[in-house]
């Protein structure tokens, strides 16, 4: 369990940064003058899209999957922009529009799967000294 929680909260700090990082470059409608309370509004979004991630992506995937086989799996960016675009229309004072969305999601996705390589590969080290 601890494990478990250790991953959510990397995940957490690493989405939260990645939105940042979005917004920065895509972002429209975040105004500088929140500038002393961007850190904890993009902790915030990173822990709303966490969320969003873990509950209702695995629904939409199910939903749309004859247009994922369709598209030989491109429809999954559509759908992983989408997530981005609920969750920071969510969060207070982040907005950004559904194409910058498409691609921050492709972003987050990559850090997503880089953060559950190294999880796993580290994983298969400890089991491999044992």
């Amino acid at each position: 369990m601890k494990k478990q929680f250790t991953v959510f909260l990397l995940r957490w700090l690493l989405n939260s940064f990645g939105l940042w990082i979005a917004v920065q470059l895509f972002g429209t409608g975040y105004s500088d003058s929140q500038i002393n309370e961007s850190a904890w509004v993009f902790l915030l979004a990173g822990l709303i899209f966490s969320v969003v991630n873990a509950i209702l992506k695995p629904i939409i995937v199910i939903l749309s999957l004859p247009a994922i086989l369709l598209t030989l799996g491109l429809f999954t960016f559509i759908v992983n922009g989408f997530m981005v675009y609920i969750s920071l229309a969510l969060a207070p004072g982040v907005r950004m529009t559904f194409l910058y969305s498409i691609i921050t999601g492709i972003v987050l996705s990559l850090v997503n799967y880089i953060v559950s390589s190294v999880i796993e590969l580290r994983r298969e080290s400890l089991q491999g000294e044992r």
